[in-house]
């Protein structure tokens, strides 16, 4: 398991997205650790995309969050 910094893992996006293949990553920002996870997409998934994104929408309790928000969050 690796652990970063926010700041660390928003400097080298691509790096720990390529280990995160092969080993578990931990992205640590003041007393929060989050998790990136590989998970490989399948053509069913692939199907399922269209779904869970009306879903996730549709949430109004930001039980989900974008990419792009997420990164927004870690460089606060």
């Amino acid at each position: 398991m690796t652990v970063v910094s926010s700041k660390e893992f928003v400097t080298n996006q691509r790096k720990y997205f390529d280990l995160a293949l092969n080993e578990q990553i931990c992205i640590k920002r003041g007393n929060n650790l989050f998790r990136l996870i590989h998970s490989p997409i399948d053509e069913k998934e692939e199907d399922d995309d269209a779904e869970l994104l009306a879903l996730a929408k549709s949430r109004v309790n930001g039980e989900f969050t974008s990419a792009d928000d997420f990164i927004k969050y870690l460089r606060r």
